[in-house]
């Protein structure tokens, strides 16, 4: 008995090039051959699918509507095989990772030990640092960005919003008072990130674009948002920071969010980004 998905690979074949000839080139196999192949179909269903002249080869009325369907099998089958030899690869290597500190120590870093128990023979290496790297020449094989993407040959996917939020802590405010306009941040504490351009400076930006900016001075400024967070804890100052940062505190009440007469920044966006050639690179596993 003929191999049935061979049977309508064949079929599917000599009707895309009208020509059983033509289809047995295709599929590796002779026209006789792919002549039998046709026919066992034909004499399983009972019915005639293609008609032959020496000239041309045309589709029955059911052979139109059995071809869609062998199409649409063919596919299935595909797309199953392939799902089941992705599964058979196995990541072997270095997976070079670069993040942002903070983002990186909350929400990766965690997630390491079972990744590691899944892929037990990549070894992963993490650069955690809040400065601009250039991602191609450093060698890094996936990074996670935050804010407005610059145009590179690097390929990016958006995971996500990265809103901001304006805090200090209980204590600070029960000292020194409670803002309520932007503009009253000027006579605060109000301590700065200074890798970000809407902090830098000497001046916070509000609006939606970040087109208002209000002069604030304070007695700390620093490269990394935890040690800012540390601070206002503390009860330090006013910080700036994004909701990634501040949500735990603000949920446990260490911290308390200022409603502001201006909207807070939204980050413009977490991405992760990766070569264009593809992020790591497996080796196929036996």
């Amino acid at each position: 008995m003929l191999d049935r998905v061979t049977g309508m690979q064949v079929f599917v074949a000599a009707a895309a090039h009208a020509s059983l000839s033509a289809a047995a080139r295709v599929t590796g196999m002779s026209p006789a051959m792919a002549t039998k192949h046709v026919d066992a179909l034909e004499a399983r269903l009972g019915i005639k699918l293609l008609h032959r002249t020496t000239r041309r080869l045309t589709l029955t009325g059911a052979g139109a509507d059995y071809l869609a369907a062998c199409r649409r099998i063919l596919q299935e089958l595909n797309e199953a095989e392939s799902e089941l030899a992705a599964q058979r690869i196995e990541a072997v290597g270095r997976l070079r990772l670069n993040l942002p500190l903070s983002f990186g120590t909350r929400f990766v870093a965690p997630l390491l030990p079972e990744f590691s128990r899944r892929y037990p023979q990549v070894q992963v290496e993490l650069g955690l640092s809040d400065a601009q790297q250039d991602l191609i020449h450093g060698g890094w094989d996936l990074a996670i960005r935050i804010g407005h993407l610059a145009d590179s040959a690097l390929k990016a996917r958006r995971l996500g919003d990265c809103p901001m939020r304006v805090c200090a802590a209980p204590a600070y405010l029960a000292r020194h008072g409670m803002p309520r306009r932007v503009a009253e941040l000027s006579g605060h504490n109000c301590l700065s990130y200074t890798l970000s351009p809407m902090q830098a400076g000497g001046t916070w930006a509000f609006g939606t674009r970040g087109e208002i900016q209000v002069p604030v001075q304070g007695n700390l400024t620093a490269n990394n948002g935890d040690a800012l967070l540390a601070a206002a804890l503390g009860g330090q100052g006013v910080i700036y920071q994004p909701v990634f940062i501040v949500a735990d505190a603000l949920d446990k009440g260490r911290l308390q969010a200022l409603e502001l007469d201006q909207p807070a920044l939204d980050l413009g966006g977490l991405h992760v980004l990766f070569p264009r050639t593809g992020a790591c690179r497996p080796r196929s596993g036996r």
